[in-house]
């Protein structure tokens, strides 16, 4: 499953993000990963969640080389339960009009590998269109 936490910026989907790695984490059973575009929430995460900072891979630039960094991640670990994505919209050439391919290619990895994943996107629905289809999104 997908889900979604949409809204403008500085409406709190980041520390929403934190506090539910953070619950997954305490109640889980498998592993936790979030994705950030940089360190500065490493300390706001339980030590056992596996913090990714995209600046440390400034040559992924689009979403083929997304996605297949996110098949590369799940192969080193396959008790993945959940992925978090805080801020998609903030990396390199990831912008609305190419975010529906996706989250739909997110389904499909969700489907294939039965873990979820969790994006924050700094958007309103209706600058997002359709490209929620098939995305459960939380409040």
């Amino acid at each position: 499953m997908v889900k979604l936490l949409v809204g403008h910026k500085g409406s709190g989907k980041t520390k929403k993000m934190i506090q539910m790695a953070n619950d997954v984490a305490e109640l889980g059973t498998g592993s936790v990963v979030f994705i950030n575009k940089d360190h500065r929430l490493m300390y706001d995460l339980k030590y056992m969640i596996r913090v990714v900072c995209m600046e440390e891979y400034e040559h992924i630039t689009n979403i083929d080389e997304y996605i297949g960094f996110i098949y590369g991640i799940i192969s080193s670990d396959h008790d993945i339960e959940v992925i978090f994505i805080d801020g998609i919209l903030k990396h390199k050439d990831v912008q609305i009009p190419n975010i529906k391919e996706f989250l739909g290619r997110l389904q499909d990895i969700s489907k294939l590998y039965e873990l979820d994943f969790v994006v924050s996107l700094s958007a309103t629905l209706d600058e997002l269109a359709d490209a929620v289809e098939g995305c459960e999104l939380l409040s």
